[in-house]
């Protein structure tokens, strides 16, 4: 049963940071691109960062040099650290997989930077 869950969300003033995990399972972990999105209200999703079986990474223009992804294959887990958080950076962020993306998202963490 693949299963996706994100935690570490929370509020935060802003130029502060937050470390977000999703656990997963029912997936090779570690064969898979793992991902990061976002969803502000009234918003479309949108990509944040990813990071390959490899380790190679990659991030949106909005987040680069702010944000780090990493991945740690023996806890089947992928984080985002989020540092010099800003109130655009306000929405649920999701966790994915290339094995899950077309027909599963879990719940989200939500992430909430005042100013």
């Amino acid at each position: 049963q693949v299963q996706l869950v994100e935690s570490g969300g929370g509020l935060v003033q802003a130029g502060g940071s937050l470390r977000l995990s999703c656990r997963t399972s029912g997936i090779r972990f570690s064969t898979n691109a793992m991902y990061w999105y976002r969803q502000a209200p009234g918003s479309q999703r949108e990509w944040v960062a990813l990071i390959a079986s490899g380790g190679r990474t990659n991030y949106a223009d909005s987040v680069k040099g702010r944000f780090t992804i990493s991945r740690d294959d023996a806890k089947n887990t992928v984080y985002l650290q989020m540092n010099s958080l800003k109130p655009e950076d306000t929405a649920v962020y999701y966790c994915n997989s290339d094995t899950t993306i077309r027909t599963y998202w879990g719940q989200g963490t939500q992430v909430t930077v005042s100013s």
